[in-house]
């Protein structure tokens, strides 16, 4: 399909810098593809009113890391060069893909010391090696450091990665690392929050238990690939960065019962929707998963296992827009879409949130 049918005109004022507080308050658009009306405004934490005792939500428990890394890049015969890369997938316990700017003076064997000045890990300045470049400024970094010492040279020197589009407007601070967190993140690994997420509050919590929702976690590591914008015309040429996700046997087991009770899966953001689809058998059985997945879901996809889906509102032409009108239909997101931009709503991270259900 061609890109340019997932565009829309998005006014600077609805894109959100801020979450809203409480996280639950934010305004929730609920979108029927095959219901009348289509469309309804409510606040996110009226999300139990739309679900039924034995439904169950799944959650990506990932925890963001502070992944965006500053640094000097060192090389024989040259002076030093300032540089920033972003990790987005760790392959082994001392090595990391990163996204690195600027990417074409960068060179495999150059050296590289983040932590320069008053930011350094308590050994000292944290050291990588430059061991492959690929497209797009992705480089690939071993590291000094390895396992739990890494973890905290990171954690330490890091910034958290805020979306380029709020990046560009203020600087991050100490409250985006509560604020990029949801009150779930248990599992570190995401350079993105899945920011549908962010949205729950342990009164929300509590609201779901008392109407009997079934709660379920899984793990997808969101990588800085979310955040690329599509340099194709056509989709089928876009090339999916892939992203490491958990399924394990007892929650799949426990998902496959609520289907065969007749409850509905319903996801809490797309990457819990990737996930859960990517680990799908073609009869919606839902199986266990340890591994990458680069799904990339277009319009004319045939979901195997989600019901429902709680997102938060995307990019112009972007994959996840892309997502969600293969889920509810091309043209129901772009209605949808314009009444949220019409309303008031806010986008993107830190904006609203929406309840889509499945266009069959």
């Amino acid at each position: 399909m061609r890109v340019e049918l997932f565009d829309f005109d998005l006014p600077e004022e609805n894109i959100a810098l801020r979450p809203a507080n409480p996280r639950d308050s934010a305004r929730f658009l609920v979108v029927r593809p095959e219901a009348e009306p289509v469309l309804a405004d409510h606040r996110v934490f009226e999300l139990p009113d739309f679900l039924k005792p034995g439904d169950a939500l799944v959650f990506n428990d990932t925890k963001v890391i502070p992944a965006q890394l500053e640094g000097i890049r060192h090389r024989e015969g040259a002076g030093g060069q300032q540089v920033s890369a972003t990790l987005h997938m760790r392959t082994e316990q001392d090595v990391w893909k990163a996204f690195a700017k600027p990417g074409k003076r960068i060179k495999v064997g150059d050296r590289i010391e983040f932590g320069h000045g008053t930011e350094t890990c308590l050994l000292g300045s944290l050291m990588a090696t430059v061991e492959e470049k690929g497209e797009g400024g992705e480089v690939t970094l071993r590291f000094d450091l390895s396992g739990p010492a890494l973890d905290e040279a990171i954690m330490s020197v890091g910034h958290i990665p805020l979306p380029p589009y709020i990046a560009a407007k203020r600087a991050e601070d100490e409250k985006d690392r509560q604020d990029y967190q949801t009150i779930y993140a248990r599992e570190e690994g995401a350079v993105a929050a899945p920011t549908a997420g962010l949205h729950f509050t342990p009164d929300l919590f509590a609201k779901l238990d008392a109407a009997s929702i079934e709660r379920h976690f899984v793990t997808l590591h969101v990588g800085a690939g979310t955040f690329l914008p599509m340099k194709v015309d056509d989709t089928v040429d876009h090339k999916m960065h892939q992203e490491i996700g958990y399924v394990s046997a007892e929650i799949a087991e426990r998902l496959n019962a609520v289907k065969a009770r007749g409850g509905r899966i319903v996801c809490v953001g797309t990457t819990s929707l990737r996930l859960i689809e990517s680990a799908a058998s073609e009869d919606g059985k839902i199986l266990p998963w340890s591994g990458p997945t680069g799904i990339f879901i277009t319009p004319g996809y045939r979901f195997k296992a989600v019901d429902l889906l709680m997102t938060n509102f995307h990019l112009p032409k972007s994959t996840l827009f892309m997502l969600v009108s293969a889920f509810c239909g091309l043209e129901t997101m772009r209605h949808a879409y314009a009444h949220a931009i019409q309303t008031g709503y806010r986008f993107y991270s830190y904006g609203d949130s929406s309840l889509l259900f499945r266009k069959d």
